[in-house]
């Protein structure tokens, strides 16, 4: 069985650009959320600072995360994210320590692998 791929991303925007980075990126949750192998997929903004987006992703395997990373809406995205960002991504990946929140995946956690 494939093991899940987790992360959590940081994308740190200049302050004036964070509308329009939310604008331009939330459209593409969804379309991300319908990919096969995507298993959670979630985009969130800090509260204490609100030029700093949070992506928690988890997709069913690695073949899944790539496939997701050589879409062309992700390419443009990944094209004009400079256009937004302070600074790069920072991207940690994250072992899943209990089950996934869809009750209809049964899916390994990382430490069941």
């Amino acid at each position: 069985m494939p093991t899940p791929q987790a992360f959590i991303l940081h994308a740190k925007t200049r302050p004036e650009r964070a509308d329009a980075f939310e604008a331009f990126f939330l459209g593409h949750v969804a379309a991300s959320r319908a990919e096969a192998g995507c298993i959670e997929y979630h985009m969130l903004r800090d509260r204490q600072d609100p030029s700093l987006f949070i992506f928690y992703e988890v997709w069913a395997s690695q073949e899944a995360l790539d496939s997701h990373s050589s879409l062309p809406h992700m390419q443009q995205f990944l094209d004009a994210r400079m256009d937004y960002l302070e600074r790069d991504f920072e991207i940690r990946a994250i072992d899943m320590l209990s089950p996934v929140s869809y009750t209809h995946l049964t899916l390994p956690t990382n430490r069941e692998v």
